[in-house]
């Protein structure tokens, strides 16, 4: 059992969308009896900077480590969680990535919006950024889902050989929330050997889950006529089945064809309105089937 202590970095610019981020990171915290980092980048400004004052940017810094320091007060305050503020400026997406590599961070939680202002194109961009280039899990949050916490995980497969890792994060994620995890496999084709190969997998993680003891359901479902978008297919099936929170591989093997990468991926961060962890799959050996550890 790892019983390393949970750490969620939670990037913050104070916007409603990053403080919506900054309560579910709360609640997972509490159920991982983890703690909290929020971290705030200061954005470099490139020539822009050349018009201020050293002592005008010194200004604004400490009145952003102020902000952090009475936030992470406010946090501690209402849910006991011990929190920490990190301030750090650069890129938005590579100081994420670096700091939550160099913290150790077990999950970043932010929050992303859609494309329809300027304000929230760069919110959402640096999140798919982060998304792609982070090691640690992500869970991205659009608007304000419902509630707070993980009841019904859905868990989409693919061809992939990683799929095995989303399935080892989902088994985690439901025993710690005591959520069921809801497997899918949406046909995108009729193709007999892909049908095939789903349904084997889909048998194989059965077999997984049950042995893991987590509630669950499995299903194999064909897309609905002329539609041929996975990911706004799995983002319909998470919203008719109580979806709290989608599980998907971000960068993953294309041996076959229709596989959960790339737009799918980045069609469900977008247009999901609950929480989607992406997981960038590690390198290792052939993990097709299903062995115990």
């Amino acid at each position: 059992m790892n019983t390393t202590k949970k750490i969620i970095l939670v990037p913050v610019d104070f916007s409603e969308q990053s403080l919506i981020a900054l309560s579910h990171a709360e609640e997972m915290a509490k159920t991982l009896k983890g703690t909290l980092l929020l971290l705030h980048v200061q954005i470099e400004q490139g020539l822009i900077t050349s018009f201020f004052s050293a002592e005008e940017d010194d200004k604004v810094t400490q009145e952003i480590w102020a902000r952090m320091n009475a936030l992470c007060d406010e946090v501690e305050q209402r849910s006991g969680i011990r929190t920490s503020p990190l301030v750090a400026k650069g890129k938005v997406y590579e100081e994420v990535v670096r700091l939550s590599e160099i913290t150790g961070a077990t999950f970043i939680v932010m929050g992303t919006n859609g494309s329809e202002t300027i304000r929230k194109r760069f919110i959402g961009s640096n999140a798919l950024r982060v998304v792609r280039e982070s090691r640690v899990p992500v869970i991205s949050i659009k608007g304000k889902p419902e509630h707070v916490g993980f009841r019904n995980i859905i868990l989409p497969l693919d061809l992939t050989k990683e799929t095995r890792e989303k399935v080892n994060k989902a088994i985690e994620l439901s025993r710690n929330f005591n959520a069921q995890v809801k497997v899918v496999s949406i046909l995108m084709t009729d193709d007999e050997d892909v049908v095939n190969k789903l349904q084997l997998q889909m048998n194989q993680v059965r077999n997984f889950l049950e042995r893991a003891e987590v509630k669950y359901t499995a299903e194999l479902i064909n897309a609905p006529e002329g539609k041929d978008n996975l990911g706004e297919e799995v983002v319909n099936y998470a919203n008719n089945n109580g979806g709290d929170l989608i599980m998907i591989m971000t960068q993953q093997e294309t041996n076959f064809t229709e596989l959960f990468i790339g737009s799918a991926a980045q069609e469900v961060i977008n247009n999901a309105a609950i929480p989607v962890c992406s997981i960038v799959p590690n390198v290792k050996k052939d993990t097709t089937v299903f062995l115990p550890y």
